[in-house]
């Protein structure tokens, strides 16, 4: 017996992890809407420029089938059968050439009620990818650990790129690691950082959002050896309504262990210049500085 040959894996990008996916079905019609939907802008119009020239070749070999059927066929042969089609596929319809026999008739009134439905779909689709909530929220690529109030905390950071308001703004922040239960068996397991404010009124400008650690956190006593051993991630997630599309939106990024600084401080984003005017400069988002060195 031949053996059968292995379905090549496909690469997905999952938690800040590529992964490589084995023995799962390809896209199939079931799932086009979803592809349309999550491809890029570049490969949608080439995904629907390829849906368009293979349609047309197709009716251009059923128009071939009968030669003669298209009167005033310019130029002869299949290359006009091609124009042919374009015309009809788009309910053009220029007049010179047109159907002649009722083999063409028909197969002109299919292709009619195709094109006419492709536009629809395809026009649906494109509003509903341009028309999609974006939120543009743009996070640090850093956390902190560091004192406050005598207290270690957990730092993270995020501001409003759109600078408008984002209402009723909730955070959501989890710690997944890798763990061995005593049987020997391992799993990825999910805790729930609990933060000190967790909901925003009005997210226009910037939020730091602190998790204390205390003897109830998952990151109590943990240094970065310890978080490095796990595997552990950080997870947050941002959601609200757009004040100005009164559409809901989700933000989410990926913190892996060796992102977070111990003993660090972000920069301030706001400052006051010398005519007491207040300025945020969102060039200090990325910026960490050290602390001095603790004597505990």
């Amino acid at each position: 017996m031949i053996p059968r040959r292995a379905k090549p894996a496909r690469r997905i990008e999952a938690g800040g992890r590529s992964l490589f996916i084995h023995s799962l079905p390809r896209y199939s019609l079931h799932d086009l809407y979803h592809y349309c939907m999550t491809i890029s802008w570049p490969y949608f119009y080439l995904f629907i420029a390829a849906a368009f020239i293979t349609l047309n070749l197709l009716f251009a070999g059923l128009y071939q089938l009968q030669p003669g059927g298209i009167a005033n066929q310019f130029p002869r042969g299949f290359l006009g059968a091609f124009f042919f089609s374009v015309e009809t596929l788009a309910t053009v319809g220029y007049g010179d050439m047109h159907p002649q026999t009722l083999y063409t008739h028909w197969v002109s009134m299919l292709e009619i009620f195709i094109g006419m439905m492709s536009i629809a779909l395809i026009t649906g689709v494109t509003f509903a990818r341009f028309s999609r909530p974006r939120a543009r929220i743009m996070f640090t690529t850093s956390a902190v650990v560091r004192p406050l109030s005598g207290e270690p905390v957990l730092m993270l950071r995020a501001a409003n790129a759109r600078n408008n308001v984002i209402i009723d703004a909730s955070a959501r922040l989890r710690l997944l690691q890798h763990e061995v239960t005593a049987e020997g068996t391992a799993f990825r397991k999910l805790y729930d950082l609990d933060l000190v404010r967790d909901e925003h009124p009005m997210f226009v400008l910037g939020w730091t959002l602190v998790h204390k650690i205390d003897e109830s956190s998952p990151l109590y006593q943990r240094d970065a050896a310890s978080l490095e051993k796990a595997r552990a991630q950080l997870i947050l997630s941002i959601n609200g309504m757009d004040e100005t599309t009164i559409q809901p939106m989700v933000a989410r990024h990926v913190f892996s262990h060796q992102d977070i600084h111990w003993n660090h401080a972000f920069a301030d984003l706001i400052y006051t210049d010398d005519d007491e005017n207040d300025h945020v400069d969102y060039q200090r988002l990325q910026e960490v500085r050290p602390l001095p060195p603790r004597r505990d």
